[in-house]
């Protein structure tokens, strides 16, 4: 079953885009739930996502791609 990869509606306050700085695993990687996978820029304070469970990666925003809270950038299967 796949899981999304979906930016935290707390991680910041305010309804400010944000954009994908990094993704520190590649697409099609595994990665293991709680593993720092991706970094993303608001308001110019770096915050980090976290894997949401253990899986093949797959990427589905790219590296620059502006998002907002509620996005889903990736796919965890």
């Amino acid at each position: 079953m796949a899981t999304d990869i979906i930016i935290p509606a707390d991680l910041w306050e305010g309804d400010e885009e944000s954009v994908i700085t990094a993704w520190l695993a590649s697409d099609g990687a595994e990665v293991k739930e709680g593993a720092l996978i991706a970094e993303i820029m608001t308001a110019k304070v770096q915050n980090e996502i976290t894997a949401p469970a253990s899986g093949k990666l797959s990427i589905l925003k790219e590296q620059e791609a502006v998002v907002v809270k509620g996005d889903v950038i990736g796919r965890i299967e």
